[in-house]
């Protein structure tokens, strides 16, 4: 099989190829990658001469276009991610994530190619805290920034277009990702790295918002038989039942990183902060047999803490531009 990876280069997206390369030899694989500040073809540098790369946008038509004619499926991570950036400007989130994704569907509808579209639980909204409920494939959607509107733009464009024009898609949702090669601007990342640079971690709000954690090995596991063994134009829910509340996250990594489970900041919370997000995996364990082989967060947290401590090179020339962003915010 030979497949195109959108968004290659970022963290999911290259821990994907990383996955594909090894644990399933003989697939051809094809990265597009614009590589913005938040890819870096060096998380691919293992397995570069595996792999064909290309630099190119999501909505460049013509690029899209001649690789899919080529391809037997296409798994679309490609995505601008995260929340703060697109409260400080909404636009290219539109653009990669509408737009993007737009192009890319009329391509797969021209060239009659298989698309695994990759989404997120923040398309769903939040859950109160006490609230025993979990997100499921039928749950409505309630985006609150214009991160998750535009990712919940995309996920309904791709349900018009297996409907209307009989495009062979599926969709999965999943809860957040941790693990290897995730830019330091994000939640876990950051903070480690401010511990190795003996700077303390900071948690917006009371740090007791709830995330559903999974460790991006596990995620992408579950694409590889979401795209190889789904039902077309189904949706599936991808969640390791890691529902663990910010500040526990930032006292155990600082447990973890030898330091006191109270040496951290508390800043001035975001807008609009979800409070909730789990996620009901049923369909997904039941039907494909799938599960997790990180089932404690801690394991997965600890191996996460060794991979940054051993590869500062790959994230160091990330941090200054990362912090002086944060420092902007007051965050």
């Amino acid at each position: 099989m030979h497949i195109v990876v959108t968004g290659g280069a970022g963290f999911i997206g290259a821990n994907f190829v990383h996955h594909v390369v090894r644990e399933h030899p003989g697939t051809e694989v094809t990265v597009l990658d614009a590589l913005t500040y938040a890819g870096d073809r060096r998380s691919l540098d293992p397995v570069a001469d595996q792999i064909t790369f290309v630099t190119g946008d999501i909505a460049d038509t013509a690029t899209v276009d001649r690789l899919v004619a080529a391809a037997d499926a296409v798994v679309h991570f490609a995505a601008e991610s995260h929340n703060d950036n697109s409260l400080a400007d909404p636009w290219p989130f539109v653009q990669t994530n509408v737009v993007g994704t737009y192009t890319l569907l009329e391509a797969v509808r021209r060239h009659g190619t298989r698309l695994h579209h990759v989404s997120t639980d923040e398309v769903y909204g939040d859950l109160e805290l006490d609230d025993p409920a979990k997100f499921t494939p039928t749950t409505p959607y309630n985006p609150s920034s214009p991160y998750s509107s535009t990712k919940a733009s995309s996920d309904m464009l791709v349900r018009a277009w297996v409907r209307s024009f009989g495009v062979a898609a599926t969709i999965s949702n999943c809860s957040n990702n941790y693990g290897p090669y995730q830019h330091v601007e994000k939640f876990i990342p950051r903070q480690v790295t401010n511990v190795i640079d003996g700077v303390r971690p900071k948690l917006y709000g009371t740090g007791h918002n709830v995330r559903d954690w999974i460790h991006v090995d596990d995620h992408n596991a579950a694409v590889w038989e979401i795209l190889t063994r789904g039902q077309i134009g189904e949706t599936y829910l991808i969640g390791a039942d890691g529902e663990v509340d910010n500040k526990t996250v930032v006292q155990t990594l600082l447990e973890l990183m030898g330091q006191s489970p109270d040496a951290y900041d508390l800043v001035c919370d975001r807008p609009g902060h979800d409070l909730r997000y789990a996620i009901d995996a049923t369909r997904l364990r039941d039907e494909l047999g799938w599960a997790p082989r990180f089932t404690s967060f801690r394991d997965g947290l600890a191996a996460t803490v060794d991979w940054y401590r051993a590869n500062e090179a790959w994230w160091r020339p990330q941090k200054d531009a990362t912090e002086a962003r944060y420092a902007t915010l007051g965050r």
